[in-house]
């Protein structure tokens, strides 16, 4: 019988390098940061120490540094995001503490972390610091190398950041962090993009641009890691957040009025709040993107009208004053809401028919070369009925990930679980299909044709099983 369970947490993340405090008695120097923060130093120095000797040690017989530890109780993640830096993270494995025959004792559960799955969270943690700070490189470059300056950014970044982490419910999907790409017609699509052209031909400040519906992108100009991460961001902070002040009644709306004898709900996510309040131009993030240079700083301005979101990103050069914001809102508000009114006619149907299925299956699907991804795996059970995929089963999805991944070929994997759930992964030319199927009685023939029938009617037939 179990009579207490855990789940998995973070212990510590630490970034530190070797080139600083490179002497005995100068450890120190090392630690770039270190969470949590009320650990004592010494205890800062052992760990950064031991950490360095594996990573040094494991060079001596791969090619490839030394990037995950297991130990009974921890699994640590090694990153080198730079040259002479590294981030390291220590997650607790899962345990249940069961009793037989009167006895207490610890099992622990080490296949509930999973190595890619930690990895890709380490890395998110890089690459969201580099979005809103650049590189560590060019922090020290700009501050004529004062590793103070550095330090100060990372506590200021990462005390907030790691608040975030729910290390528990990482899965396969932080393993891709794909873009979800909204489908359109033709006709529709090239609307956008001519309303874009237009927008950026009118304000010249405006240098890149993102454009979304139901975070869902339409259209992006900025290279596809930079989209990929702006995208995170996007979807998982900064509209929840100003969704839920919308909800509480924190943020006013700001109502475009370029239309006379009609108002559009379309108001800035990021800028003024109030647009009849010039001295307040509100909140604007500054994000370092590579698109055209390396650490480009730029302002990023985000304006949505009903569904429909537009990202503007310009220039730290470029001067963004209040009267600037009130001209973009006078040109985006109205047609964005009408470009946002006419795609919500276009899918309300297809949404409407999608609701009202009842699948008995869940599906991943990844495109490498894009970034696209297509899944039903946390669509919420009281929008869309259909089957719930057991935690262990989830695992599973990431174990064939990490399998094919390992391989570097192309490959399929059909499991039934002992719950009599089927699990399919498949990787093809760059493309990655997982599916999990609930059917009792079903078999390898039954399997592959409910898999055919879920390519054509959900894929478009963009992943061949032939």
């Amino acid at each position: 019988m179990s009579t207490k369970a855990s789940s998995s947490t973070l212990l510590n993340f630490f970034i530190f390098s070797p080139k600083y405090g490179p002497r005995e008695g100068e450890e120190e120097k090392k630690i770039m940061f270190y969470y949590p923060k009320n650990m004592d130093i010494d205890t800062q120095i052992k760990n950064i120490g031991l950490s360095e000797a594996i990573v040094k040690f494991s060079e001596t017989f791969s090619d490839k540094p030394c990037e995950c530890v297991h130990t009974q109780k921890t699994r640590q993640l090694f990153l080198e995001p730079e040259p002479e830096f590294w981030m390291a993270m220590t997650v607790s494995i899962p345990y249940s503490e069961k009793v037989k025959d009167g006895h207490s004792y610890i099992e622990y559960r080490e296949e509930d972390v999973q190595d890619s799955v930690y990895a890709a969270v380490l890395k998110q943690a890089y690459r969201m610091f580099q979005l809103f700070n650049g590189t560590f490189e060019n922090i020290l470059q700009q501050a004529n190398g004062d590793v103070q300056i550095l330090k100060q950014r990372l506590e200021h970044f990462y005390e907030r950041y790691l608040l975030t982490l729910r290390m528990h419910q990482s899965d396969i999907l932080d393993v891709f962090n794909g873009i979800h790409f909204l489908p359109l017609d033709k006709n529709t699509y090239l609307r956008i993009q001519c309303f874009i052209n237009q927008l950026e031909a009118t304000f010249p400040s405006v240098k890149y641009t993102a454009f979304l519906y139901n975070d869902q992108l339409v259209w992006s100009g900025l290279e596809q890691d930079d989209m990929r991460i702006m995208y995170k961001y996007l979807t998982t902070s900064l509209f929840p957040t100003h969704l839920e002040n919308e909800l509480q009644g924190v943020q006013p709306r700001t109502v475009g009025s370029s239309i006379q004898g009609s108002s559009h709900l379309a108001k800035f996510v990021t800028g003024p709040v109030n647009l009849k309040d010039e001295g307040n131009l509100g909140k604007i993030p500054r994000v370092f993107i590579n698109t055209e240079e390396e650490n480009e700083e730029c302002q990023l301005l985000v304006y949505k009208a009903l569904s429909a979101s537009i990202c503007m990103l310009i220039n730290v050069k470029s001067p963004l004053t209040f009267d600037l914001c009130r001209k973009l809102d006078g040109f985006l508000a109205p047609q964005m809401s009408k470009l946002a009114s006419d795609i919500s006619e276009v899918y309300s149907k297809k949404s409407l028919t999608l609701s009202s299925t009842d699948p008995q299956f869940k599906y991943i699907y990844f495109n490498h070369m894009n970034l696209a991804q297509k899944t039903t795996v946390h669509i919420d059970i009281r929008k869309l009925s259909g089957v719930n995929i057991p935690q262990d089963t989830l695992r599973l999805l990431a174990d064939i990930n990490a399998d094919l991944t390992r391989g570097n070929e192309d490959g399929e994997t059909i499991v039934k679980t002992l719950s009599d759930y089927w699990v399919v992964g498949k990787k093809s030319d760059q493309r990655e299909f997982y599916v999990v199927i609930n059917q009792k009685n079903a078999n390898l023939i039954d399997i592959n044709e409910e898999v055919k029938k879920l390519c054509t009617m959900h894929l478009n037939n963009v992943f061949f099983l032939d």
